[in-house]
């Protein structure tokens, strides 16, 4: 349910930013999601097509980009991606202390716009 409150607040900047640019309309809005964000596109778009109703970004595309999530092993200085999403010790000593470098972005990377 945290996708409404952050659906609204993509639609809050995408207004902004489109009617500051005079926007007709705002067509496109590219949304970069780390795997370890617990963000779930379609809910998000779910949110988008209720709350852009009857506002200038009303039939926007939205656009998700992946970001795969990667570790660095504090042990051993090993840096190795997650095969499956599930935090894993590391592949070359085993160890469990690691930090995470990569995976937990949530951000609107772009927005596009028709002009006036």
């Amino acid at each position: 349910m945290h996708e409404l409150p952050i659906t609204q607040s993509i639609l809050d900047i995408a207004l902004r930013h489109g009617e500051s640019a005079k926007a007709k309309k705002v067509t496109h809005l590219y949304i970069v999601i780390g795997q370890l964000s617990s963000v779930i596109d379609d809910s998000i778009q779910f949110y988008w097509d209720i709350l852009t109703k009857d506002t200038i970004a009303e039939g926007s595309q939205l656009h998700f980009e992946r970001i795969p999530a990667k570790l660095a092993c504090q042990d051993c200085n090993t840096n190795y991606a997650l095969e499956d999403g599930s935090l894993m010790p590391c592949p070359e000593c085993d160890s469990i202390s690691v930090r995470v470098i990569e995976g937990k972005e949530f951000r609107l990377d772009s927005i596009e716009i028709e002009e006036e």
